[in-house]
């Protein structure tokens, strides 16, 4: 039926009318897009001549619509018949008449886009290439004719240029350099497109030819400028299409182009715009082969960010007059010259610059010195266009500088932080000047640069407000001001009053509030939310604190409230207005709520009626909980019941924001308001509340047991609360407790739940302790408790005791003692308990009352049971804690006569200083003990052949090293040198432990000697040196300031611990088949992690191009273990230094590819599956990381791999689940 269709078609195609042939080509064009269109042979050939003959017809319309059919025609026809179109076509192109000729390349650019199998790509290669090459060189075609067959070609050569032969690739490419010589400048054009879409599938030999062709023309004087201005060009486009594979001509490139750039003729403004691109695109794709040149580019582009031969600057520099500024603006803005070009010069040396900036940040103190002083001064820039470059140019070297200072509080004199506050006075002064200039681009600029200091430097503009002011009000009230221009001065207002203390604006407010509460009233919904956000940290800053007022505020209450009520009670606006006007609301309630008392009965039912309204519930919720955090105890009495009652409904919504804020706001009311809530409403919270304890959400978890506890403590007699929480909480309680995924805060609020619970009325301290002690009873469905679960009991037990008064701890204590006296060793599991709780109690508590104690735990050193011994070991340690002066010396004694126990007894050692160390007064209680004998004890076990024995040494000592470091640092320092490895190694590790992330004593005594462990990196022996990787990235993560200078010479040595050492490899003949083993595997891992922590912490000090290649890359081909920490080291260099991984982009595509389309072997078992799985995951994120980088589409390779993902469907929802994550 449908062929019978078709041929109706055809022929009403051949008519003489042309509306018959348009709607009939129009039929034929649905037809083919249909899903199951097929043509048999005979038909396939009527189609393509059809539609080629349509692409000739009279009418433009008709041959329009045939180029449209040519797109679904391709896809439903053999390959023989696509064949015979673009031969067809390629003809007429060359031979045929002229007025034919757009149309056949229109045609044949469509069929190209059009071909998705390998095969049809080859033999269009084939066929059409040596055509097209025809056309171009042959001296006789037309320039239009050259063009078109240009423009074909480079589609065909960004599309399938990888699938031809290296000969036609050399042939293509001797066609093509030839064209650079032509006299039309539009062929030359093409021709450089043309080459760069070639390049990206080069071997490197011809890449090389290329190259090497185009410099020698440039190092030959006697060509043409426009020749050089196209070679110049060329080598540019070379560099952007190929990447990192360009970086070994740059020895060559370079030094020509600066050249170029210094002696060019004045006039010659085009040559220095180009030389200036090419050098850019180095910059940004060549960044670790550039390096050598960077300084005398930077130099380079300072002199031509100023260059303008044409215009003399006599403007007065220093003028902060008013008047004269604006006229000095209109004499400035009269001088134009439609001939000059010198802008683009500037124009190109600020792109340049910003390169730098961007691919280099271990030289931002150099820009501090160089840069940043000649771009303050080009604020002043005459042309709008340069000016907005030189904005984003300053815009980046302030990025940069957050970038790489993150983290880092302390501002020495040489971090770019430091240099930056020094500069901040000369910013203001040029971005003041820019703000009084009439054009809003300028302004919108200047107040972008603004945003970006305040972020990067907080607190810099203190002294500078008053002269900001001005700009602010100009800006909100000038009728010309756009909304653009508005919204980025209310951001720019909102964050540097975020970021300052609120007296430093006392002074301004007046100025300040008028325009911001007009600018509320504006009718664009993105400015009027801004103004309002603004307007909640205008409350802050007029009423800082509630005790002393520093001033007087209550002028300004009436007009804040009236302007954000009238929003607020408004209801047809945009739902992000609607938001902010009620957090707004809920600060000045809170914050004003005593002068606005005759105003809450209006206000607050308009808030409980949001609350009601699904899209802004959440924000409602949120502002119940700032008005009842107010010191100014708002009356709430009006609307209280309504309140809690919605907000009890919404603890079963499925929304879990909604039931996060909804616990934080009942909480915060029941703390304020807790005697005006009736205990039936406690009630029925309770019982839903008691629905959100499961392990699933440990953070909804936690927030319930707070609201639990808070509800216990105010209503510690009321029979019905106490009865509701043991019925419905309890149980829940008591199966969370099981849970071996408890910790943190949920584990804490558990505790707090216990001991509230002890308090309150109606529940015995005998039954909890009971319930508890038997919530860990092995259950035949589930088996023994996990080992985190036993420890939750434990601590819950000890804090249960502690409520319940000294009495009842004592007797819980001997009732232990009882289960571990109990010889019958067939319990294990309740003794394992028993163990843990009196480690859990002695912590908290003295237990040298209960005679023997110590002598009962140590008996248990002797069961058959490892996690019995191990318990002992926590409970001995923990004891110890509780008594110092009496169980210490035990412990010690212990470890001298007791070789066999030695290392549990280690352990509990280690209990006792790491808890030591952690709080001050038992840091001096240590000190009083004996130091010396502990000490001796530990290194002499340091060679320990057990690296269980050794890593709890290790941890002592560091912990040791926070409370006595003068006596420890030089005592580990003289270990470095010790003949045995093991030694050296633990001292190392006992460093890392030393190094924690508050600021200690041990800081400045480690800072100078820190190089002699981590220098051990060096060491022969393959544990030392992980020791060494492992205490750097502590360094780097705790203090990076410890580790700053020595980086440069350490960084080298940790990239060499990536590669993998044959040296490390040994086969193990286990006779019927060997097995290999990787001793350098650990080290591989450590030394990446270590690299993913400095760049964090160390950005500045690193070079990431010279770490991607060859480090990275051989670390994403490597073991399983490496693979992981690469593919993060990846995200993160894609997300913090983007040109460093788009230069090198194609080289990273291979190992990536490998390691999804990995398939485990048929027989693996389910754990090689699973870590199959999670390895390719961690790879898709990683190329969804890259995909984020603008410019990524470059790469021919990776633009592949992209498509390869989405088309492989199980690809795909994985690669659309870890970009969603």
């Amino acid at each position: 039926m449908a062929n019978i269709n078709i041929t109706n078609i055809l022929e009403k195609m051949t008519g003489k009318d042309k509306d018959y042939r348009y709607m009939a080509t129009s039929d034929l064009l649905s037809e083919l897009n249909k899903e199951g269109f097929k043509a048999d042979s005979d038909l396939e050939l009527k189609l393509t001549s059809a539609v080629l003959q349509q692409l000739e017809d009279a009418a433009g319309d008709v041959s329009g619509l045939a180029v449209k059919c040519l797109a679904p025609l391709v896809k439903k026809v053999s390959e023989e018949r696509t064949m015979e179109m673009a031969n067809k076509l390629c003809e007429k192109l060359l031979n045929g008449k002229d007025q034919h000729r757009d149309i056949a390349s229109i045609a044949l650019k469509t069929i190209v886009s059009e071909v998705n199998t390998t095969s049809l790509a080859q033999r269009i290669l084939v066929s059409l290439a040596p055509q097209l090459i025809k056309g171009i060189t042959n001296p006789g075609k037309g320039t239009e004719i050259k063009c078109e067959c240009l423009d074909i070609l480079g589609d065909m050569l960004q599309r399938f240029g990888n699938l031809m032969t290296k000969d036609a690739h050399e042939e293509l490419l001797s066609a093509l350099l030839s064209q650079l010589g032509s006299n039309q400048a539009s062929v030359r054009k093409k021709s450089i497109l043309c080459i760069a879409s070639l390049a990206s599938s080069l071997s490197d030999d011809l890449l090389s030819k290329a190259t090497s062709e185009v410099v020698q023309l440039l190092k030959s004087k006697n060509v043409k400028p426009e020749l050089t201005r196209t070679n110049i060009q060329m080598i540019g486009s070379l560099s952007r299409s190929v990447g990192y594979r360009f970086g070994p001509h740059l020895g060559e490139s370079v030094p020509l182009l600066i050249n170029y750039c210094t002696t060019a003729s004045e006039a010659d403004e085009e040559l220095r715009e180009y030389s200036l691109q090419a050098l850019e695109s180095f910059l940004l794709r060549c960044p670790r082969d550039i390096s050598p040149y960077c300084d005398d580019i930077l130099n380079l582009t300072l002199e031509y960010l100023s260059y303008d031969p044409n215009f003399t600057d006599n403007m007065e520099e220093d003028t902060d007059d008013e008047g004269n500024e604006e006229e000095d603006d209109e004499s400035a803005n009269e001088y134009t010259d439609d001939e000059d070009a010198s802008w683009k010069v500037r124009r190109a040396a600020a792109k340049c610059l910003q390169a730098i900036i961007v691919s280099r940040p271990e030289m931002l103190t150099k820009f501090y010195g160089e840069a940043c002083p000649k771009l303050i001064e080009r604020f002043k820039e005459r042309e709008e266009n340069v000016k907005m470059d030189v904005f984003n140019t300053f815009i980046e070297l302030l990025r940069q500088t957050g970038n790489v200072s993150k983290g880092q509080v302390d501002i020495d004199e040489s971090s770019p932080r430091w240099l930056l506050k020094q500069e901040v006075p000369k910013i203001v002064k040029s971005v003041n000047r820019q703000l009084r200039e009439k054009s809003i681009k300028t302004k919108v600029g200047a107040f972008s640069v603004l945003k970006e200091l305040v972020v990067v430097l907080p607190n810099c503009l203190a002294e500078h407000i008053g002269s900001l002011v001005s700009g602010i009000e100009k800006a909100l009230t000038e009728k010309s001001s756009t909304s653009n221009l508005k919204i980025e001065a209310l951001v720019f207002t909102r964050l540097v009053m975020a970021s300052h203390s609120p007296s430093v604006f006392h002074p301004y407010i007046k100025a300040l509030s008028t325009p911001v509460l007009s600018a509320v009233g504006e009718r664009y919904y993105k400015v009027t939310a801004e103004a309002l956000r603004v307007c909640g940290e205008l409350v802050r800053v007029l009423r800082p604190n509630f005790e002393a007022p520093t001033m007087d505020f209550k002028p300004y209450v009436g007009p804040i409230y009236s302007a954000i009520l009238a929003r607020l009670a408004n209801q047809d606006q945009d739902q992000e207005v609607k938001e902010c006007a009620i957090s707004c609301i809920s600060l000045v309630i809170s914050t004003f709520g005593d002068n606005l008392q005759r105003d809450l009965p209006a206000c607050l039912p308009i808030l409980v009626d949001r609350m009601g309204n699904e899209i802004t519930r959440l924000t409602a919720v949120k502002a119940f909980a700032v008005i009842a955090n107010s010191p100014l105890r708002i009356d709430l009495s009006c609307v209280l019941e309504q309140v809690v009652s919605e907000l009890t409904t919404f603890l079963r919504k499925a929304n879990r924001a909604l039931r996060q804020a909804t616990l934080g706001t009942l909480n915060s009311l029941v703390v304020a308001y807790g005697e005006q809530i009736s205990s039936s409403a406690y009630e029925v919270i309770i019982v839903e509340l008691s629905t959100l304890i499961s392990e699933a959400d440990l953070h909804m978890t936690a927030l319930a047991l707070e609201l639990c506890c808070t509800m216990m403590t105010d209503r510690i007699s009321s029979q019905s609360v106490g009865l509701t929480v043991r019925h419905k909480v309890l149980p829940q309680a008591l199966v969370l407790i099981r849970s071996s995924l408890l910790q943190g805060q949920a584990l804490l609020a558990l505790q707090r739940f216990f001991a509230s619970l002890v308090h309150s009325a109606n529940t015995s301290f005998d039954a909890l302790l009971d319930s508890l002690l038997s919530s860990a009873k092995p259950s035949p469905q589930s088996g023994g408790l996990a080992k985190q679960a036993l420890y939750s009991v434990a601590q819950c037990v000890a804090v249960l005791c502690l409520a319940a008064g000294d009495q009842k701890c004592a007797s819980t204590v001997e009732m232990l003692k009882g289960i571990l006296k109990d010889d019958s060793s067939m319990n294990s599991a309740k003794q394992h308990l028993a163990l843990l709780c009196l480690g859990e109690i002695g912590r908290r508590k003295d237990l040298s009352l209960h005679a023997h104690i110590e002598n009962i735990v140590i008996e248990s050193f002797q069961s058959p049971f490892e996690e019995i011994k191990s318990a002992a070991s926590y409970a001995l340690g923990n004891i110890a804690v509780g008594n110092l002066s009496k169980y210490l010396p035990f412990i010690l004694d212990q470890i001298d006569n007791q070789q066999k126990k030695q290392y549990l007894l280690l352990h509990s050692l280690k209990e006792v200083i790491a808890r030591q160390s952690i709080d001050q007064t038992g840091q001096s209680e240590f000190q009083d003990s004996n130091v010396e004998k502990i000490l001796s004890l530990l290194f002499n076990h340091c060679e320990s052949d057990e690296e269980g024995v050794r890593n709890v040494v290790a941890e002592c000592l560091g912990k040791i090293a926070l409370i006595e470091p003068r006596k420890l640092i030089p005592a580990l320092k003289e270990r470095t040198a010790s003949p045995t490895a093991f030694t050296r190694a633990t001292v190392v590790i006992a460093v890392k432990y030393s190094i924690v992330e508050r600021p200690e004593k041990i800081d400045e005594i480690l800072y100078p000697e820190i190089s002699t462990f981590l220098m051990l990196i060096k060491d022969n022996d393959r544990h030392v040196r992980r020791a060494a990787v492992l205490a750097l990235s502590t360094a780097a993560h705790n203090k990076p300031n410890l580790i700053k200078g020595l980086l440069p010479e350490l960084l080298p040595l940790l990239y060499d611990q990536t590669v993998i050492k044959k040296e490390l490899i040994r086969t193990v003949d286990l006779g019927p088949f060997k097995h290999i083993v990787d001793d350098g595997l650990e080290l591989r891992k450590a030394a990446f992690e270590c690299v993913d922590t400095l760049l964090d912490s160390c950005l500045d000090q690193m070079n990431p191009s010279s770490f991607i290649v060859p480090y990275l890359i051989s670390g994403l081909s490597d073991h399983y273990d490496v693979k992981m920490p690469c593919h993060l080291i990846l995200s993160k260099l894609a997300d913090k230094c983007p040109s460093a991984v788009l230069a090198v982009l194609d080289s990273l595509v291979d190992p990536l590819e490998k390691t999804i389309n990995h398939k485990p072997k048929a027989d693996a078992v389910k754990q090689e599956v699973d870590r199959n799985e999670d390895m390719i995951r961690s790879a898709l994120r990683a190329i969804a990381s890259i995909s984020r980088i603008s410019g990524g589409d470059y790469s021919l390779k990776f633009k592949m791999l992209m498509s390869n993902i989405l088309n492989t469907t199980t690809l795909a929802e994985k690669y659309n689940f870890v970009r969603c994550e």
